[in-house]
């Protein structure tokens, strides 16, 4: 019964490291969202800061203009599927953060049904142990 209980403990250390792992992978998913999410306002912001200063203007500067904010359109249109890819990826990453909870919460029950068994196992046998006193009669006189 120990022996139980010391493997059981030891499960529930393994489900407490793996939770912590998870934990940590769907934050790093999350922040990766979060970083992709802040690139595309910034390519959005230096697109829209693309105007042209009033007066005189060359056809090359209008050109150059004209193929930067293509090229910002591009790369955050290109964000757009990485970051659909990264929400995926976050929200399986929670998933398993929330099963390795489970799992966790399940194991530390495991562990202090098996600690309480042996706790009443050690109990019986204390109970059983104890002798009980019988009384020495007195002689008749």
């Amino acid at each position: 019964m120990k022996a139980l209980a010391e493997r059981r403990a030891r499960i529930t250390r393994v489900r407490e490291v793996q939770h912590l792992h998870a934990i940590g992978e769907a934050a790093m998913a999350e922040g990766k969202v979060v970083q992709l999410e802040g690139n595309a306002a910034r390519l959005a912001a230096l697109r829209m800061s693309l105007t042209l200063t009033p007066g005189l203007t060359t056809g090359a500067g209008l050109g150059n203009a004209g193929e930067m904010g293509l090229r910002l359109d591009t790369v955050r249109h290109g964000l757009s599927d990485a970051i659909g890819a990264a929400k995926a990826i976050a929200v399986t990453r929670a998933n398993e953060r929330r099963d390795a909870d489970i799992r966790r919460e399940s194991a530390e029950r495991l562990e202090n049904r098996a600690v309480a068994e042996l706790q009443r196992l050690i109990e019986e046998r204390m109970a059983a142990n104890i002798r009980r006193r019988t009384r020495k009669e007195a002689p008749d006189g």
